[in-house]
């Protein structure tokens, strides 16, 4: 686990959900580009895109089998695929920047809104990034290795 990376984003989720919470949610919403971006406070008690409303504890459960796979994985995989690591771990820190939400709120806290997708947060970009990652390790497997990715 990269423990900088991890505390870097962690750090950025948590300080701007605060701030979302906080500030925002008074407001609801503060266009910064109008009707392009926007921050929008929402509280997202689903999983992507508000699927499975009201469903925490499924989720508490399913996040917290996926961090222990993560973890376990990180320690069986084969080191030499540097680029596989850094994407988990961008899961798996975006994973605990939601779960800590879940446990404590009860909901997540979303709040960047391009208005042509659902309103989102930092800890779901470093998701998607790290799924992005993934996927693409996954397929390019060889050219990954041959490459010392």
């Amino acid at each position: 686990m990269n423990i900088g990376m991890f505390i870097i984003i962690l750090a950025m989720d948590m300080a701007t959900k605060y701030w979302a919470y906080n500030y925002l949610r008074e407001i609801g919403s503060i266009p910064v580009i109008e009707n392009i971006f926007h921050l929008t406070y929402v509280e997202n008690r689903g999983a992507a895109f508000g699927i499975l409303q009201d469903q925490r504890w499924i989720f508490i459960v399913v996040t917290i089998a996926t961090l222990l796979f993560i973890l376990w994985y990180l320690r069986q995989m084969d080191p030499e695929i540097k680029i596989l690591k850094i994407g988990l771990n961008l899961i798996f820190v975006g994973a605990i920047g939601n779960l800590i939400d879940r446990i404590y709120l009860g909901f997540v806290i979303d709040f960047i809104d391009f208005r042509i997708w659902p309103v989102w947060n930092v800890a779901d970009m470093a998701i998607v990034v790290g799924t992005i990652i993934t996927i693409g390790v996954i397929i390019f497997y060889e050219k990954a290795i041959e490459k010392g990715l």
